[in-house]
């Protein structure tokens, strides 16, 4: 086990230091000075030459990545350009948002995913099945911008059950998780239907295994079979797919932070782009694929604990 988690470890560092290569030099050769865009168009070339200066964009290439990457190494992601404070302080205050907002919806979509998921393939080819299994279809084919937009229409709109959007703070715990609701519920929907197709093909793999067969002809009943023996085996390709949409959700929720105008990392880096905001669009997108290596890594170690044949695989 040391040497797999070794190796793991490893292999993160790794990850990390191609994706800081990669998002900086994407980052620079992006059109746009941000210098230029926010002096104006009026703006003398010395002005602009002056800003960069102070900005400290004005550097080698090379120079500012290492000034970039130890900074992070040290919690210092700079200064914003346009908000004028510290990039920390920023992510700071939005990832209160984007991450509860992740819980939540992954929340859901395993409790979603895992009745319909059994039920479907327990119920092999019945009805309950073709049906589960066309709702997960359509659930996967929907957008879900889209279905966030229906989802305001229907419950904010016309019911006035939630608002259309923006986030009271956590100051009231019940109104924010009740402002989380519909960006939780429109980011579910998708991540419930993936999870659910592949709970019920995991299961349908291990129910058809031998030692199944042999568990039934013991005596013991169908539901015995499932939970004691079928059901532990099947999880362990969900807990990667868990392992990814949590990943997903934590940074892939920027459309639908701002279809309901949260404040939160995702409406962060596109207000950064906008702005031309560079430090704080590197340092946040850094973090966000920080997050999901980290849990990639995670995923894996739980994989081993449950199925420690990848132990010996990986030696």
């Amino acid at each position: 086990m040391p040497s797999f988690i070794l190796g793991r470890i490893l292999s993160l560092v790794l990850s990390l230091i191609a994706a800081s290569i990669v998002i900086f030099l994407v980052l620079e050769v992006v059109p746009g000075d941000p210098a230029q865009f926010m002096l104006g168009l009026n703006a003398t070339p010395e002005a602009a030459d002056a800003l960069r200066k102070s900005l400290g964009i004005d550097g080698p290439l090379l120079q500012r990545y290492f000034t970039w990457v130890f900074g992070l190494l040290h919690g210092d992601f700079g200064i914003s350009y346009t908000y004028k404070v510290p990039v920390a302080q920023l992510i700071g205050d939005r990832i209160w948002i984007s991450l509860p907002l992740a819980i939540y919806a992954l929340a859901l979509s395993t409790l979603i995913a895992f009745p319909a998921g059994i039920i479907a393939a327990v119920r092999r080819n019945s009805a309950a099945d073709v049906g589960i299994m066309g709702a997960t279809q359509l659930g996967v084919a929907i957008p879900n911008f889209w279905f966030a937009m229906l989802l305001v229409l229907v419950f904010a709109i016309t019911l006035h059950w939630f608002t259309a959007g923006g986030f009271p703070g956590w100051q009231d715990p019940f109104q924010a998780m009740k402002a989380l609701t519909l960006p939780a519920i429109a980011l579910a929907l998708p991540q419930a239907s993936i999870l659910a197709r592949v709970m019920r093909s995991s299961l349908l793999d291990t129910l058809d295994e031998d030692y199944i067969r042999s568990a039934r002809a013991k005596g013991l009943s169908r539901g015995q079979t499932l939970w004691r023996h079928a059901l532990r085996n099947a999880l362990i390709p969900v807990l990667t797919i868990i392992g990814l949409q949590f990943s997903f959700l934590l940074a892939g929720a920027i459309i639908i932070e701002n279809v309901f105008f949260l404040p939160g990392l995702g409406r962060l880096v596109f207000q950064g782009i906008t702005s031309r905001d560079l430090i704080v669009v590197k340092s946040v997108v850094m973090l966000l694929v920080f997050a999901v290596i980290l849990v990639t890594f995670l995923v894996d170690i739980t994989y081993a604990i449950v199925d420690p044949r990848l132990r010996r695989v990986a030696r």
